[in-house]
């Protein structure tokens, strides 16, 4: 008997266990938290150039693009995911006012925090695809998810449903743990490749 290396499924057997061990090394490189905006970009970045007609080796380019990323990925994630997770906070916080002011100022502070999670994927993104100064690829991000509404709901899509999923159903979060970073930031590439082939001048 012989087994045929190119045959579909083995293949996908092989892009699977990529992808799961794509993800758990994401996770791993994330406990540190000052490392999740490196970590991030660089998932982006092996995930943008595999959907790109398959280029590239996902697992094995990742620790060079985390190592290639870490300076800027950082100062991007300081200036835009950290008001992000105060935002998040002020929310939970005004929400447990018992009024209707605090109903109106956490609906505002969640609108801001998703803005900025979205605005620091895109730059995420932007770091793991161009070689941008820090303040240029900030602007960029801020500017993004109010010039591409649809796509931004779609990049948003992906992980708050994750998330979310998760805690409804939390045997989900096996999923999670296994594939869905990796999966959906290789979802998520399709957008950011359609958003900056419209912006690349």
């Amino acid at each position: 008997m012989r087994i045929d290396p190119e045959s579909r499924a083995l293949s996908g057997l092989t892009t699977f266990l990529t992808f799961v061990a794509l993800n758990l090394l994401y996770l791993v490189l994330c406990i540190p938290v000052v490392t999740i905006g490196a970590a991030t970009s660089a998932l982006y970045e092996v995930t943008i150039r595999y959907s790109d007609d398959e280029s590239g080796r996902p697992l094995k380019d990742f620790l060079p693009a985390f190592r290639a990323n870490f300076g800027r990925a950082t100062l991007v994630m300081l200036c835009l995911l950290a008001p992000a997770a105060l935002l998040g906070f002020s929310s939970a916080f005004w929400f447990a006012m018992p009024s209707i002011l605090g109903g109106v100022a956490g609906i505002v502070a969640l609108l801001g925090a998703l803005y900025l999670f979205a605005a620091f994927l895109y730059g995420m993104a932007q770091v793991a695809r161009f070689r941008a100064p820090v303040r240029q690829t900030v602007k960029n991000a801020l500017l993004l998810p109010a010039a591409e509404p649809v796509r931004t709901l779609g990049v948003l899509l992906i992980p708050v449903s994750l998330v979310v999923f998760t805690i409804l159903f939390p045997p989900f979060g096996f999923i999670v743990l296994t594939v869905g970073f990796s999966v959906g930031a290789y979802a998520t590439a399709f957008l950011f490749r359609s958003v900056f082939s419209r912006h690349e001048s």
